[in-house]
């Protein structure tokens, strides 16, 4: 397939600047992939679509607060840093983008706090990501990182011009975030509230975790006409032994798999035995999965609605069929769901 056949027009006014004011009453469409019916409905209704024995699999990374405000030496110039990942840790090494771009040169220092109590240098302005700094501090390393995470703000999508508030410390990150590392929220879990978990469970959903944490890779616009070509960023996943036995039962027992989230997706489909067993698995994965795809764990899928052209949208399209989810999509706007990281979710069964 090509990615002119992957375009939507979404209005602007439908992008979901704020979440909603309770995570469980976002809206919820249920796509139905057998009978091609469309259902309306609000979030805590997925408890009705679940049964005992039945598996939820959720993405337990945690976001850190990545987006940096500092001044470059000399000129004072403002410039914001994101943090992507931690290169060295003895060398307090970072894999950093920055805005402007143009503005900053190998040897650069750049101040961050009030009392510039943070300082780092450019050491190579080459990567393919960025830029690569290092940070001057001669502390131990958990006050070094708890300095990042006093100065850093929550990391929101680019397209939500606003400065990160209050609200966002919370809700953007699930509520079942253990494990830091993740550079944005796994959205579709952001649905998830304490009283929905505990509904389900007492219904006999079983929830188990893995953890990927996202990097901006995942958001990556695809500049080539032809998928083969696209280069999916690798993203650290790890996925633990009770996991796979939970997945593998349910397998087998013909019970409901849901991956919440096309991260989770993408981690329990790299972690998969040529039979279609879910195994132990940990490392890097760069998959990229477009239509036609043949999935081998899950056999339900709960995603957001997804930037038209985007990697996410191309997963759920091979997930859900591509002609209803384009159908699906079209519906989403007519019926002025709201789309993106804080916007309304769907539910693949």
């Amino acid at each position: 397939m090509k990615l002119s056949q992957f375009k939507v027009r979404i209005p602007d006014s439908l992008i979901a600047y704020h979440p909603a004011d309770h995570r469980d009453e976002s809206r919820l469409m249920v796509v139905h992939r057998d009978t091609g019916e469309i259902e309306h409905k609000l979030f805590k209704d997925v408890v009705n679509y679940f049964d005992d024995g039945d598996v939820m699999v959720l993405n337990n990374t945690k976001v850190f607060p990545a987006r940096l405000f500092g001044n470059k030496e000399k000129t004072g110039a403002k410039i914001e840093v994101f943090l992507l990942r931690e290169l060295n840790q003895e060398s307090k090494l970072w894999d950093v983008l920055v805005d402007p771009a143009r503005k900053i040169r190998i040897g650069n220092k750049l101040y961050f706090g009030e009392d510039d109590s943070l300082v780092a240098e450019v050491i190579d302005n080459t990567t393919s990501r960025g830029r690569t700094l290092r940070f001057l501090y001669d502390g131990p390393h958990e006050e070094f990182k708890k300095l990042l995470l006093d100065l850093g703000h929550t990391p929101l999508p680019k397209y939500i011009k606003r400065k990160a508030e209050e609200e966002d410390e919370a809700r953007y990150q699930t509520i079942f975030a253990k494990h830091e590392g993740a550079v944005a929220a796994p959205t579709a879990g952001l649905h998830f509230s304490r009283e929905l978990m505990k509904r389900l469970e007492l219904k006999g959903v079983d929830f188990t975790e893995i953890t990927l944490h996202v990097g901006l890779g995942t958001f990556r616009p695809v500049e080539v006409e032809d998928l083969t070509k696209h280069k999916m960023d690798s993203e650290e996943y790890r996925i633990e032994n009770p996991t796979a036995e939970m997945v593998n039962k349910a397998k087998l027992g013909k019970r409901k798999v849901c991956a919440v989230g096309t991260t989770s997706m993408r981690a329990i489909e790299t972690a998969v035995t040529t039979t279609g067993q879910l195994k132990e698995s940990n490392g890097w994965t760069n998959k990229f999965i477009f239509p036609p795809y043949d999935f081998k764990v899950a056999n339900c899928m709960i995603t957001n609605f997804h930037m038209s052209q985007s990697t996410l949208f191309m997963m759920t399209c091979a997930f859900g069929g591509f002609d209803l989810i384009m159908q699906a999509y079209k519906t989403a706007v007519k019926e002025k769901y709201r789309f993106y990281s804080y916007g309304d979710a769907m539910l693949i069964i």
